[in-house]
């Protein structure tokens, strides 16, 4: 709607006049909200096409590949070893590319209950340490602590470390075999990476043949890939069976005080380029299985990531996209 109005001086200055006009505009009809939270049954979600979700996924997830496909240090299994080595490395040097692989759908191996399916997880001193980072809540118990459930610990340790911008994480992807390549330097052979896959094309190999694999190229390996399941030791194993380590010691049995000490100060590169922790170093050692007391997993991994440490500064000036040159 138009409203024109027109004034005229008087006789005195005639020449002048002045014309207001004023507009009356139609109220901008309020847009329907795209979602609406209301749990009172009037709940709404912003409209979504379902290829907007697919591609979503994709571009990230093989934007995340691509990254990871040249790493720093590759991690084998999302344990509580593993994991511990990841958050300690990853933490240490914000700079390092740490990609951890994880066979299972769900991270964390045996470390979401404690023994015997109770739920309780029992954790011998100093590695309570880690706890007090991770500000997870326990029970001192004078020589040992207990947090209330092993996925306290679990969720909480695996939270943090995805959170830091420099890990990814594969999991439901299996490490099927490692890289082996061949040092110019010492002339010898040396692990530079893993060979990786679906983990359910992994398990059907024998089903279908000609499922050929990916790689993540890395200088270092940290191999936690325990001493049970489908990819029990598997690492260590495959060292083996290539010819480059003539025989496992294999676990031997329960000995809790003998054993968490021996898989803490065996933690070490066991082959140049890779270094192996938890119960993957047991059969790799010989040593006893310590049973449901989780402290020598934490401090595992948090040894080896120190052994990473120093094996990646002792080959500074000799990497080149991910490979130790001459």
């Amino acid at each position: 709607m138009l409203v024109e109005t027109t004034t005229t001086t008087s006789a005195v200055d005639a020449s002048y006049s002045s014309t207001v006009t004023v507009k009356a505009v139609a109220p901008t009809p309020v847009a329907e909200p795209r979602y609406h939270q209301d749990f009172n049954g009037n709940y709404k979600f912003a409209p979504i096409q379902e290829s907007i979700v697919t591609r979503a996924m994709i571009r990230r997830y093989w934007r995340d590949m691509d990254d990871a496909a040249v790493s720093d240090v590759v991690i084998v299994g999302a344990g509580s070893a593993g994991l511990s080595c990841a958050y300690t490395l990853a933490k240490a040097d914000p700079t390092l590319k740490v990609t951890i692989i994880e066979a299972g759908v769900a991270p964390g191996g045996g470390a979401w209950l404690g023994g015997q399916l109770m739920t309780p997880m029992v954790i011998r001193k100093p590695a309570h340490t880690l706890l007090d980072e991770l500000e997870i809540p326990y029970e001192d118990e004078g020589d040992y602590v207990v947090v209330k459930h092993a996925a306290l610990f679990t969720s909480t340790v695996l939270s943090k470390t995805l959170l830091l911008p420099n890990v990814r994480m594969f999991n439901a992807t299996a490490a099927e075999d490692l890289v082996i390549r061949h040092d110019k330097s010492t002339g010898s052979k040396r692990v530079g990476g893993v060979v990786t896959n679906w983990t359910l094309v992994t398990l059907n190999h024998h089903n279908q043949s000609c499922m050929d694999p990916s790689t993540v190229t890395a200088p270092v390996v940290c191999s936690f890939a325990g001493h049970d399941g489908p990819f029990g030791a598997a690492s260590v194993k495959r060292l083996v069976s290539a010819g480059l380590v003539e025989k496992l010691g294999d676990m031997r049995a329960l000995d809790m005080n003998m054993a968490e000490d021996s898989v803490v100060n065996n933690t070490r590169e066991i082959f140049p380029g890779l270094i192996v922790g938890g119960m993957e170093l047991a059969e790799f050692d010989g040593l006893p299985r310590m049973g449901p007391t989780f402290g020598a997993m934490l401090s595992s991994g948090v040894k080896a990531a120190k052994e990473a440490l120093k094996v990646l500064e002792s080959l500074k000036g000799r990497v080149q996209d991910g490979i130790v040159v001459a």
